[in-house]
This record gives structure tokens, sequence and C-alpha cells, in this order.
């Protein structure tokens, strides 16, 4: 048994987001499990992370398995006897008209996005409840904070999951335990050379992404430990916050010209 103050599992840990959280939880002293389906990329990563001393260990995790997902954190809290940390940060991509769309992606989709954060926030919540203590952070997106047009699948997943975890932030603080939806919006992950795209040339529209400022996977895992320090409700880049509410409540105008936009860049890359 490694001797440990803190302990987190993240999931989705092997790369991109979720890489980047195990690294700043590890600078904060916290042993982290990395739960991924990569099996590759996590060992590489728990390498990587192990390099001076046993700071984390790899795990392979299917989210979309709940059997899988309670065993991984039952196991955790068995062996170190706590679990201050539970990041569901796993999650996919996919992009295309909702015409286009069948119900398999939908069903592929939701089970990583949707029923992976709920997985293990329902694993974990139980446990933290009795010990009185711990952290469920949900990763969503932007997206799950307005409309994305040619993303509804997406949107529709990450709207989920914030409307799971801000309700479940005021249910469990009677308990001690805290939770936290992380909302990033255009961060340079492999998410989006990853992603499903639907009848769209991806080229096309990886070449529209890279015009976007995108934020590095290291900073926005410096906002949301800082933003899970603060147990703030939602951590989101605060210019993009504001935007999204002047442009979706105050000024709807220019927000619905903003997601017109979006529909014809997306059909500009449509493949018959």
């Amino acid at each position: 048994m490694v001797e440990v103050k803190k302990v987190a599992i993240v999931t989705g840990g092997a790369s991109g987001i979720g890489k980047a959280i195990c690294r700043e939880l590890i600078n904060n002293k916290v042993f982290v499990m990395i739960a991924d389906v990569d099996e590759k990329e996590g060992k590489t990563a728990e390498t990587a992370f192990n390099e001076k001393e046993i700071v984390s260990r790899y795990v392979h995790v299917n989210v979309s398995d709940y059997n899988v997902v309670e065993q991984l954190i039952s196991e955790t809290f068995s062996e170190f006897g706590r679990l201050d940390y539970m990041f569901n940060n796993a999650g996919i991509a996919m992009y295309g008209e909702l015409y286009d769309m069948s119900i398999d992606h939908w069903k592929t989709i939701m089970d990583v996005n949707v029923w992976g954060a709920v997985n293990g926030t329902q694993a974990a919540y139980p446990l933290m409840k009795k010990q009185g203590f711990g952290h469920i952070v949900n990763t969503a997106s932007a997206a799950g904070l307005g409309p994305a047009p040619v993303s509804a699948a997406y949107a529709a997943t990450k709207h989920a999951v914030v409307g799971l975890t801000t309700s479940l932030h005021y249910e469990a603080e009677e308990y001690g335990v805290k939770v936290t939806a992380l909302c990033p919006a255009f961060v340079d992950t492999p998410i989006f050379t990853k992603a499903t795209a639907i009848k769209i040339d991806k080229d096309k529209m990886s070449t529209q992404m890279k015009k976007q400022k995108m934020m590095s996977p290291e900073k926005i895992a410096k906002l949301a430990i800082d933003g899970v320090h603060r147990n703030k409700p939602v951590i989101c880049p605060m210019p993009l916050r504001k935007t999204m509410d002047g442009f979706f409540l105050l000024v709807p105008a220019a927000h619905r010209a903003l997601m017109r936009l979006v529909c014809r860049v997306s059909r500009e890359a449509r493949i018959e």
C-alpha cells in the first residue's frame, strides 16, 4: 500500500485535459489513479508521472460500465482508506447535423458522456457521504451552457452533466461533499481529431477549429484545481462565461447570428 495524504481518480486521465488534471493534482501532492480505456497512453502517462517517485497508477476502465467504475472506486477506497477527488472527465465529441445521425450515434455518445459521469458520481457519492468529505468534478463543456448547432448530441450530453452536477452541488453540501462542473471551451486536446464527424469533412472542420484561440490543457487544469479549491459550482473561463451569458441571454440577436454562422461553416464542410 502506497502511503498518501490524498487520493484522486481521474477518468480519461491518459490524455488531454484529464492528463493535465492528473499532473496538477500530483503537483498538489495527491496520488492519482489514471483511469482510461486507452492502455498504451495510460501506461505512458503513468511512466512519465512516476519518473522520480510513485505518484500515480494506471487502471483500464470503460466508464460506460457501472460495475467496472464501481469496482475501481471501491478498491481504491479499500486500499487507501479514503477518496478525496473523483474526476469524471472521460468524454467523446461528435458533430454532424441531426438528420444525419442514427440512434446508434446517440447511444455511443450518451454511454460515455452521460453514463460515464452518472456512473462515477453514483458510485463515489455514497462513499464520500459516508466518509464525510470528498469532491466530485464532472467535466461538461461550454456547450452545456448554451446551444451548439451541428453538435446537438454533444451539447445534449453536456447539458445533462451540468444539470446533474449543479443540482447535486446543493444536495451534497449538507454531508460535507463538494460537487463541481468543469466547462471548458476550445482546448487544444486530441478530442477534436478523435471526434466522430457525421457526413462532415473533418479536415475542413479542423481548419476552422484551429482559427479559434485555444487554451492549453495545462491552463484549464490549473483553473480547474483552483476552482475546486474554492468549491465553485461551475468552472468556466470567465471571458467565455460572460460571452455565453451576454449573447445567449442579453443580446439574443447577436447570438442567433453567431449560431447561424456555425451552421453555414459546418454545411460548407458537408460530405454528400
